[in-house]
């Protein structure tokens, strides 16, 4: 019965359980579809974090990155390999897990990194070195070396002529 002073039309009234348009329907009650797939998404991806604990990532270092050693200092700033120079406008770096890094967080830091330069010679984008990534040699560290060594993209490893 509806409450007093509530007007309902004949026409709604619905039995309780009446097959499409049962309580339980996932058709009109859709937050019980959203319900179950947030269940399955959960499972899914608490499976799948112990795989992704257990492997280290493969990350690909672009034929024209030249290796070195940096001191980070005030942006723009940087000491890199002994000498003081700048970072280009758009600099990014990516640290040991290749997420992006903001290079105010890293004042003061010293790393062994793979670099590329822009045009004008600044530093344009950086990878700081994991310890297994830093012992991989030979790497060159000038422009001559790697014009002059062969790089194979697949292992990700230089040859010396």
């Amino acid at each position: 019965m509806p409450p007093s002073g509530a007007h309902v039309a004949p026409f709604l009234r619905v039995p309780a359980r009446c097959g499409a348009l049962s309580s339980d329907s996932l058709w009109i009650y859709t937050m019980n579809r959203c319900a179950q797939l947030l269940l399955a998404l959960t499972l899914a991806a608490g499976a799948a974090a112990p795989a992704a604990a257990q492997g280290t990532i493969q990350r690909n270092f672009p034929q024209n990155a030249l290796r070195g050693v940096v001191v980070f200092g005030v942006p723009p700033a940087i000491q890199l390999n002994g000498t003081v120079t700048q970072t280009a406008p758009a600099f990014r770096v990516h640290g040991y897990n290749n997420l992006l890094v903001t290079s105010a967080q890293l004042v003061g830091v010293k790393a062994t990194i793979d670099y590329t330069t822009d045009v004008q010679g600044n530093v344009y984008e950086a990878w700081i070195l994991t310890d297994a990534e830093a012992a991989r040699q030979p790497w060159p560290t000038t422009k001559e070396q790697a014009a002059a060594w062969t790089f194979d993209p697949v292992a990700q490893t230089w040859t010396q002529p």
